[in-house]
């Protein structure tokens, strides 16, 4: 391989799953199934894995409660009101009350948004296998896929 041309880089497509720890496997499970729909995927040693649409949440039992003030991630949800009801529920720590952002009782921080709401897009025949082919997008969530090219026609 010649070093005078760099490599070029790979373009991210998505992501295919997010890996969390957790102190204990049932009782994530049991505080994320309060607040999403779960199904377990599978499971082994101390891994559990759950179908979030067509990716995967994987989380590890380690013990580990470290809660971090920044490091986050972004769930797309079809009702995100419902799911902040949920974690509420659930007796999940908020960041600022009325936010869409909070932690599990690891530390894991969520911040929960609207599919309609966002660019964010699932093909038709992926959201007729989740059984949520009635998913439609907000005027402003269509005008910034229009602008990155995408067609909707």
């Amino acid at each position: 391989m010649s070093t005078d041309t760099p490599p070029q880089p790979a373009r991210a497509l998505g992501f295919n799953h997010i890996a969390l720890e957790v102190g204990d496997i049932d009782e994530a499970l049991d505080f994320y199934g309060k607040i999403f729909e779960v199904k377990l995927r599978g499971r082994g040693g101390n891994m559990a894995f759950i179908d979030f649409g067509d990716q995967f949440l994987a989380i590890a039992a380690t013990g580990k409660t470290e809660q971090d003030s920044e490091r986050h991630f972004g769930l797309v949800v079809d009702d995100q009101a419902k799911a902040l009801a949920a974690a509420h529920a659930a007796g999940a720590k908020f960041l600022t009350d009325g936010g869409n952002t909070f932690w599990d009782p690891w530390g894991n921080m969520f911040q929960v948004v609207q599919y309609s709401e966002i660019q964010f897009l699932k093909a038709r025949p992926v959201l007729k296998a989740m059984g949520m082919d009635d998913l439609e997008k907000s005027g402003s969530a269509i005008d910034e896929l229009r602008q990155k090219g995408v067609d909707l026609s």
